[in-house]
């Protein structure tokens, strides 16, 4: 089993940088929005998306001055998301932790996350790239659309999977494509090493989506960080909600959770059937078709430690538990 410490253990004196200018971040003149950064910034995260761009750059012209602020933006604009999302979602709990809308009100919530994108935007123009604020620019406009989407379409028993490909397309692929294309980008790769890197972080936030889906049923509230089950308790479809749907389209009990008038019996009966089912293996067999296209991706890159290390990072992605 890969751990991720030792997808760390490659950029690890770009981490170093990262952790330091996310602490910057929270050094505001405003003590209670300092606060309330410092606690979605805490240390504890993944770091999925900076070690993504870092290990970008590394296969080319590592130049940290450029890559440290565009992988601590993607940090940035991924915890914006989170922040936006728990309010959506009317969340209590992220990565073991109160979210901010559960110790706050909502409106304040959304101007922690609102904070976060503008920082983020911050970070990226240091760079004085005109290509990577572009693509920036561009990926949050896909991320917000996708956010909509999935707001008015996930709720609804007529959705199938190519709407939640859609979805994930925007809430988390484009993301992960961002994080490998602005590395390649900021460190000077060629064309055809970019297109590279953006199929590559397109297909692996693909996957890491749709194991994040498969774990929200199979996982436990200390593994995930996060109340289990919570897109089904929301009335949220993900993939293997609507495989389950594909299979039992007159299943009333799973159009009530979508209504949100289903009984706690029933989120549980419907949990407990997909769970057991072949429906979560099933899906993990999408997330290893994304995975095969991610690792397809890497032939056009380099052949550098860096580039295994990526080639590691989609096992890890795969086949994690929280």
């Amino acid at each position: 089993m890969i751990l991720l410490e030792q997808i760390h253990a490659t950029v690890a004196d770009g981490l170093i940088l990262v952790e330091e200018a996310l602490r910057e971040v929270s050094r505001v003149d405003y003590p209670l929005l300092a606060q309330l950064i410092a606690h979605v910034l805490r240390p504890g995260g993944k770091r999925i998306r900076p070690s993504i761009t870092l290990l970008a750059g590394k296969l080319f012209d590592y130049r940290l001055d450029k890559l440290v602020p565009m992988a601590a933006a993607m940090e940035l604009l991924h915890t914006a998301t989170l922040v936006h999302d728990d309010v959506l979602d009317r969340s209590e709990v992220r990565r073991g932790q109160p979210t901010i809308n559960s110790v706050a009100s909502a409106g304040t919530a959304v101007l922690v996350g609102d904070y976060l994108f503008a920082k983020s935007a911050d970070l990226v123009a240091s760079t004085e790239n005109l290509r990577a604020m572009t693509l920036f620019a561009q990926t949050l406009m896909v991320i917000c659309t996708g956010e909509l989407r999935q707001a008015f379409g996930a709720k609804d028993p007529n959705s199938r999977r190519e709407d939640y490909f859609r979805w994930v397309q925007g809430k988390t692929a484009a993301l992960f494509a961002t994080a490998a294309e602005s590395g390649g980008i900021l460190s000077g790769a060629p064309e055809r090493a970019l297109d590279a890197l953006r199929a590559y972080g397109y297909n692996l936030g693909m996957a890491f989506q749709v194991v994040d889906d498969i774990l929200d049923f199979s996982g436990s509230q200390e593994q995930l960080g996060k109340p289990a089950r919570n897109d089904l308790l929301q009335g949220i479809l993900t993939l293997p909600s609507i495989l389950y749907l594909e299979r039992h389209p007159d299943d009333g009990r799973l159009r009530r959770i979508l209504e949100r008038r289903a009984t706690p019996a029933e989120v549980d009966e419907i949990a407990d059937e997909i769970r057991s089912s072949s429906v979560l293996a099933d899906a993990y067999a999408i997330a290893d078709e994304f995975a095969r296209a991610a690792r397809a991706a890497l032939a056009d890159l380099p052949d550098q430690p860096a580039r295994q290390t990526l080639e590691s990072l989609i096992e890890f992605t795969v086949r994690r538990s929280s």
